[in-house]
């Protein structure tokens, strides 16, 4: 099967390739589907351990999928434990198992469809979402139960979007009042801590929200969210699929300036093209640039409507302490003290939410899962050495964010989320971030230790051609960070910007 980037997909079963009757087939109204008796299962086994899937792989993949006979299991219902998806690249035979959470490769229209037939023919239970063609559907034993259309979905780069990915529910609420959108959630159902399904919103006095309010996650109606509320169990896998962005084409004519930097890199996040850079693979640290990858974490395996109780770590500081008085704080809060004043303390108690370790080794697994090849990141805050990174590795984080969880950025240049009608709990925060003499700045995170030296991610809205651009600047090792990014900037609005 091709999809329009030439590539091609197998899908082979180590279950059994005898074909069954029925799978995916819709079960007409009328039919009680409640009367048939299925056992209790283990959706968690989808996974089996930590797999990841790097975007940098290119070519030919296979996907497997590996049922109960590949592991020597034994079912009495007709419920096969749920299978492992592999990817294999053919030329390495190399092959890394699927894991829960966003997945960039699912937003591959082959490899999107090739999983969900898997599973129908797994007679897997299992919602798929696909966010492009707004279609819900429920998938029970392999038969589709129900199909609903999906009325509205979180806006791009919004607190809400839900990017591409594998997940599970972890939890059920017949009505959550949500203190972000101020709106009651009607069968709400949660997975990956963070993402929802749910019905058509409604304000505290019972009114409706209007079709284009943009908070909330994926929402269907009433009808159709009760339907399917009813129907799902904690633990049911979630397949998700947004299309990728059109590649955009706008081209510039590429020039590097002369800069004492050693590391700098200015490009369109757009579409990618380098206007200026060094060497992109020479690994540096970044002191607090790590606080992005933090956030990226943070967003996408804890609730950020939520509250976190405080244990101030004794061994971070930072320069504007703010947590040392308080039992608890919102998570919009700590991302706020996290991204706008570069708070240490915030860093670690993010992290503390989960368990440090686990918080360290997901920021690395989310580094693999985006192709950062060349990093490593030891605290949740930056302060160590040993996290390092390059301007490649870096840029496709800032990439990631902008296309995926754009209100990071939003936070870091202290403006007011877009859909959230709840403010913060510090007041007078001082940002850190924006550039002196620049009034184009549009977000992006600063960073500065003894052997990081001055740091620095930030984009930029400039006119080109008569085109309104986002660009990013990249520093490492800089010890004039603020002139560094003027200059850059500077560079490609005359060299560009006629």
């Amino acid at each position: 099967m091709q999809d329009d980037s030439g590539q091609s997909v197998r899908l082979l079963s180590y279950d059994d390739d005898k074909p069954r009757d029925g799978r995916g087939m819709f079960i007409p109204r009328g039919v009680d589907v409640k009367r048939r008796r299925v056992s209790t299962r283990d959706y968690s086994s989808i996974v089996r351990s930590v797999g990841r899937v790097s975007i940098s792989v290119i070519g030919v993949f296979s996907l497997i999928i590996l049922g109960t006979a590949g592991f020597g299991l034994a079912s009495k219902s007709n419920l096969a434990l749920a299978p492992t998806v592999m990817i294999v690249d053919p030329y390495t035979q190399t092959s890394t198992a699927l894991e829960y959470g966003p997945q960039i490769s699912l937003s591959k229209n082959n490899l999107f469809i090739e999983t969900r037939d898997a599973f129908v023919d797994e007679a897997m239970t299992f919602v798929e979402a696909d966010m492009t063609r707004k279609q819900l559907r429920f998938f029970k034993d392999g038969i589709l139960v129900q199909s609903a259309e999906i009325l509205g979905i979180g806006e791009d780069g919004s607190w809400w979007e839900t990017p591409s990915g594998l997940y599970k529910i972890e939890q059920k609420d017949e009505k959550v009042f949500t203190n972000l959108g101020q709106v009651y959630l009607p069968w709400r159902l949660t997975f990956q801590g963070n993402f929802i399904i749910h019905g058509w919103p409604t304000y505290p006095d019972k009114s409706p929200v209007k079709a284009d309010f943009n908070g909330g996650g994926i929402r269907l109606s009433d009808e159709s969210a009760q339907a399917l509320f009813e129907n799902v169990q904690v633990g049911t896998p979630v397949l998700v699929h947004a299309s990728e962005a059109p590649r955009d084409t706008f081209v510039y004519e590429p020039l590097v300036p002369d800069l004492d930097t050693p590391n700098y890199f200015i490009a369109d996040i757009e579409n990618g093209t380098i206007l200026a850079a060094t060497d992109l693979q020479k690994p540096a640290p970044i002191a607090s640039l790590t606080k992005l990858m933090t956030a990226v974490v943070a967003s996408e395996k804890i609730d950020l409507d939520g509250r976190v109780q405080v244990t101030s770590p004794h061994f971070v500081t930072s320069l504007i302490p703010r947590l040392s008085e308080r039992s608890s704080v919102s998570m919009y809060s700590l991302l706020q003290l996290l991204l706008v004043e570069s708070s240490n303390e915030a860093a670690e108690t993010i992290a503390g939410e989960i368990g440090r370790d686990d918080f360290i080794a997901s920021m690395n697994e989310k580094a693999i899962q985006l192709g950062m090849m060349n990093t490593h990141f030891a605290d949740p805050s930056g302060l160590s050495s040993e996290n390092v990174s390059t301007l490649g590795d870096l840029y496709r984080l800032t990439k990631y964010i902008y296309d995926n969880r754009g209100f990071i950025f939003e936070i870091t240049a202290n403006k007011t989320l877009s859909g959230a009608h709840v403010g913060g709990e510090f007041d007078g925060l001082i940002n850190f971030n924006e550039v002196k003499d620049l009034d184009n700045f549009v977000g992006g995170k600063v960073g500065e230790t003894l052997a990081a030296g001055q740091t620095s991610i930030s984009l930029h809205s400039i006119t080109f051609q008569g085109n309104e651009r986002v660009v990013a600047v990249i520093l490492l090792g800089s010890d004039s960070r603020t002139a560094d990014v003027q200059a850059l900037v500077n560079y490609v609005e005359n060299r560009f910007g006629r």
